[in-house]
């Protein structure tokens, strides 16, 4: 079984304006369920957690007023997206959603949610189109809730920082954070992770793929992690319009075979988020993302 956490309201919510890059979120199931990598009882509907669980990783202040849309002007504008009720359920719903994987991956191997990978969230602020970090939240619950979990490794290779991520976590031991990401993309400003490694414009496979195969199976032996959270956004690819990186597709599976083999490996439970996508063409963001749900159920099925 491939869990795989999707509701439609991961695209609905949000203005016009945004709705081609999350047109995703729709498409990739679909195409999942057309080519036979999932069926239907892979799928299951998020709901949104305990406010307990969401206050683990962000201030209670900021929370609130989150929920109430008594965001500051200034405030909204760093997220991206203007507040609405329905986005609110969106946010809360996605990390419901990766807390959910997080428990079903201890059994499984490995669980996906479509949406997710909003490591843009602060504790007390949003930015970059993420207004509560999902997978800091999971992190921090298995590490409250799980006896099993002791050590966990954020593998973010997101075109962009996890500069949320890493500040949530600074102080924190239990959660090692490693990044591998555009060293003049956004944001302008980064945070330290445990591990950043900046990459300049125009990185493509080759050195990609080798610094990562340099790099990863060191840190499995070093943080000997007990559960591991991937972030595999495909604004990696070259036909990304804001990445600046220049893998190819092949490339891009190829990177996920690299961290999922390797978790399957180590025997190591995996969250897997899409993060961001953001080619011209929709079927290059879908058939990229399709592919990591395809190196998964090769290796966990």
């Amino acid at each position: 079984m491939l869990p795989i956490a999707f509701d439609p309201i991961y695209a609905h919510p949000l203005p016009a304006g945004h709705r081609f890059p999350m047109l995703k979120y729709e498409l990739l199931p679909e195409q999942l369920l057309r080519e036979g990598t999932a069926t239907e009882a892979d799928f299951f509907a998020p709901v949104p957690p305990p406010d307990a669980d969401v206050l683990l990783v962000h201030d209670a202040d900021y929370y609130e007023r989150l929920r109430r849309g008594q965001l500051t002007r200034q405030e909204e504008r760093a997220t991206g997206f203007p507040w609405s009720a329905a986005l609110f359920e969106r946010e809360v719903t996605i990390l419901g959603g990766t807390i959910e994987c997080a428990c079903r991956a201890l059994a499984t191997g490995v669980a996906f949610n479509i949406a997710g990978g909003t490591h843009h969230a602060f504790r007390a602020r949003g930015e970059g189109f993420c207004l509560l970090n999902d997978q800091a939240a999971a992190a921090a619950w298995l590490l409250a809730h799980e006896p099993r979990v002791q050590k966990v490794l954020i593998v973010d290779l997101d075109v962009h920082q996890g500069n949320g991520t890493a500040a949530i976590f600074q102080h924190e031991p239990r959660v090692f954070t490693f990044s591998m990401h555009g060293a003049r993309n956004y944001p302008a400003r980064k945070e330290t992770s445990d591990l950043d490694l900046p990459l300049p414009d125009g990185t493509d496979d080759a050195p990609y793929l080798s610094l990562l195969v340099a790099t990863l199976p060191r840190l499995l032996d070093e943080v000997r992690p007990d559960f591991v959270f991937y972030l595999a956004g495909v604004d990696v690819l070259a036909t990304d319009k804001l990445g600046h990186l220049a893998l190819s597709r092949d490339g891009c599976r190829q990177r996920d075979e690299i961290v999922l083999s390797l978790c399957h490996r180590h025997r190591l439970p995996v969250v897997v988020c899409m993060g961001g996508g953001y080619s011209e063409r929709i079927i290059d963001i879908v058939e990229a993302h399709a592919n990591t749900f395809r190196v998964a159920a090769g290796l966990f099925i």
